[in-house]
C-alpha cells in the first residue's frame, strides 16, 4: 500500500455531505451551464436560425392567414365609449351617482369618492350591413366598417399607461422583455434583407409612455429590436455618410469591420458576432434602401388625397402611408403608436370635448384609406391591420379629490375595451365579446391580452407556445406561463 493511502483513506472517512458539495459545487454550475447553453441553441425556433443570416424568411409552425402586420396603437387609451361602445342605458344614466357596486373594492387612477355616470359625448349611428354602431367621430372609418372585425371584451391586469402598454407590447408588465415585432421577426424572418424586419413609427409629438422598450428585444438578440424611422431627414439616424466619406470609403470600412468580427468569431466561437456581421451589412444597405422606401413623395396624388398626407412632415398620415409603402418591400412588422388620447378632462388637451375631437380628425381618414389601400393592391388579405390601445376608459366621469373636473374626461379602464383588427385572415364585418349595458366589465367572450397575443401568433403561423426562446432558465415566450387561447371564432 503507498504511504499516501491511509492520508487519503482518513480523510475520506472525515469527509462529511457539506465537503462533498462544496467540493463538488464546480462541476454542477458547469454541467448546469453546458445544459442550458444546448437548451438555448436548440429552443424551437432558434435551431433554425442561421446567425450570418439573421433574419432569412423561415417557415412557421403552422399555416398561415397573415404575413406581415401594421399596428396601429392610439398610446394614452382611447375612450371606446365615445367611439364603438354604444350604451342607450348609459346614456340614460348620464349625471346620475355611480351604484356602489362598481366602486367597492376598485382601484382607479385619479377617481375619488362617488362619481357621476356619464353616457356618450358624441352621437352614434349604426353603418354597413354588419350595423355596427360608430361614433360621429369616425366618418371615413364608419364607411369601411365592413371590413373590420370588433373585439368588444378586452380586459388587462394594469390601469397606469407605461405598464399597461409593456404587457400589451411584450406580454408583460416589467421592463426587459421582447415585443410583438421582435418575437414576429424572430420566429419568421423578413422578406427583404436590406430593410429592417421591425419597423417603428411614431407620431403626436411624443413617445408613448412605455418608451422605445415597447419595441425592444428584451432577452432576445438585438438584431430583433424595432427600428424607429423618421418621416424627415435621414429615415433612421446616422443613416448618412459623415461629411467627407464616399459610399466606396464605406463599404472600405464594413469590409475591414468584418474581417476583424470574423477573426473574432474564429477565436471565440460566439455566433453573436456572426450576427453583428449581418447587421452592419444590412446597414450598408439600408443607405439605399431605406431612402427609397420612406419618400412618400414619390406617391401619386390621388394617394395623398386618400390619406391626407402633408410629406415632410411628422404626422400620423405620413405614418400610415409609409407603413404601407414598408410592407410592400418586405418588413415584416410595422408598429405605429400615436400620442394624445389620455383623456381625462384636466386639460382642453385632455378633453373628451376639445383635445379628443382633433384626435380623432387626426387619425381617421388615414385609417380608413390604409385599409382601403390595401385593399385595392391585393394586400389586405394577407396583411392583418390592429387598432387599439392600452387599456379602456371608466363609464364614470372623471372627479379628482370628489370633485369633478372643469372638462369632461373619463379615467383608466382596465376591465374593459375594445380593439379591432382586419384582413389577414379575421372575419370581416364580425363582433366578438359584450360588455355590460354601461360598459363596466365584460359579459360574454372576455378577453385578456394574452389571448390577444397568442391570437395574433396564430394568424401569422406561429404558434405561442412553441415560439419559445431559452433564457435564465425558463423557454420564455410571449403569452407567459399563465393560460392563453387563440380565438379560433374570429378567424375566418
Amino acid at each position: 500500500m503507498s504511504p499516501l493511502d491511509p492520508i487519503r483513506l482518513a480523510a475520506t472517512e472525515h469527509a462529511t455531505r457539506r465537503h462533498f458539495l462544496k467540493e463538488s459545487l464546480g462541476g454542477l454550475a458547469a454541467m448546469w451551464c453546458g445544459v442550458h447553453a444546448n437548451r438555448a441553441s436548440a429552443s424551437s425556433i432558434g435551431s433554425a436560425h442561421d446567425p450570418a443570416k439573421p433574419l432569412a424568411p423561415r417557415p412557421g409552425q403552422i399555416a398561415p392567414k397573415a404575413k406581415r402586420v401594421i399596428y396601429l396603437h392610439m398610446s394614452g387609451a382611447p375612450s371606446q365609449l365615445e367611439l364603438f361602445e354604444y350604451k342607450p342605458e348609459l346614456k340614460a344614466l348620464d349625471g346620475q351617482d355611480c351604484p356602489q357596486q362598481f366602486l367597492e373594492g376598485k382601484r382607479f387612477a385619479f377617481i375619488r369618492g362617488v362619481p357621476q355616470l356619464l353616457g356618450p359625448v358624441y352621437p352614434f349611428r349604426q353603418v354597413g350591413q354588419a350595423g355596427f354602431w360608430i361614433s360621429d367621430r369616425l366618418p371615413h372609418l364608419q364607411k369601411v366598417a365592413d371590413k373590420v372585425c370588433f373585439i368588444r371584451s378586452m380586459h388587462s391586469d394594469q390601469f397606469n399607461h407605461a405598464p399597461a402598454e409593456l404587457l400589451v407590447h411584450t406580454g408583460n408588465q416589467n421592463l426587459g422583455y421582447a415585443s410583438i415585432g421582435s418575437w414576429a421577426t424572430y420566429g419568421l424572418g423578413s422578406e427583404n434583407q436590406n430593410l429592417p424586419g421591425f419597423v417603428v413609427l411614431v407620431s403626436g409629438g411624443r413617445f408613448p409612455s412605455g418608451g422605445k422598450s415597447l419595441w425592444g428585444s428584451g432577452f432576445l438578440p438585438s438584431v430583433y429590436q424595432g427600428v424607429q424611422c423618421r418621416s424627415h431627414g435621414d429615415p433612421v439616424l446616422f443613416l448618412s455618410n459623415p461629411p467627407g466619406i464616399g459610399r466606396k470609403l464605406r463599404g472600405d470600412m464594413i469590409d475591414t469591420i468584418a474581417r476583424i468580427n470574423q477573426r473574432t468569431y474564429e477565436e471565440f466561437g460566439d455566433p453573436q458576432t456572426v450576427t453583428r456581421i449581418a447587421q452592419y451589412e444590412m446597414a450598408f444597405r439600408m443607405q439605399m434602401a431605406a431612402t427609397d422606401a420612406v419618400d412618400i413623395s414619390r406617391e401619386p396624388q390621388h394617394i395623398h388625397d386618400l390619406y391626407g398626407t402633408q410629406p415632410g412632415q411628422e404626422n400620423f398620415a405620413n405614418n400610415c402611408l409609409l407603413a404601407r409603402r414598408l410592407i410592400e418591400r418586405g418588413v415584416q412588422y410595422v408598429q405605429l403608436f400615436d400620442w394624445g388620447w389620455d383623456s381625462h378632462g384636466a386639460s382642453a388637451e385632455e378633453a373628451l370635448n376639445e383635445g379628443f375631437r382633433d384626435k380623432c380628425r387626426d387619425i381617421d381618414q388615414a385609417t380608413a384609406a390604409l385599409l382601403i389601400d390595401l385593399e385595392q393592391r391585393g394586400l389586405l388579405d394577407d396583411t392583418l391591420v390592429v387598432w387599439g390601445g392600452e387599456f379602456g376608459r371608466t363609464p364614470m366621469r372623471e372627479n379628482r379629490g370628489g370633485q369633478e373636473m372643469a372638462f369632461i374626461g373619463r379615467d383608466h379602464h382596465p376591465d374593459a375595451f375594445t380593439i379591432w383588427l382586419a384582413g389577414g385572415g379575421v372575419k370581416p364585418g364580425f363582433s366578438y365579446g359584450e360588455t355590460d349595458p354601461i360598459g363596466y366589465t365584460p359579459i360574454a367572450n372576455p378577453v385578456h391580452v394574452r389571448d390577444f397575443h397568442a391570437t395574433l401568433l396564430h394568424l401569422l403561423g406561429l404558434d405561442h407556445a412553441q415560439l419559445t426562446y431559452a433564457f435564465r432558465g425558463l423557454d420564455e415566450k410571449l403569452t407567459g406561463v399563465k393560460p392563453a387561447r387563440v380565438l379560433h371564432e374570429i378567424v375566418g
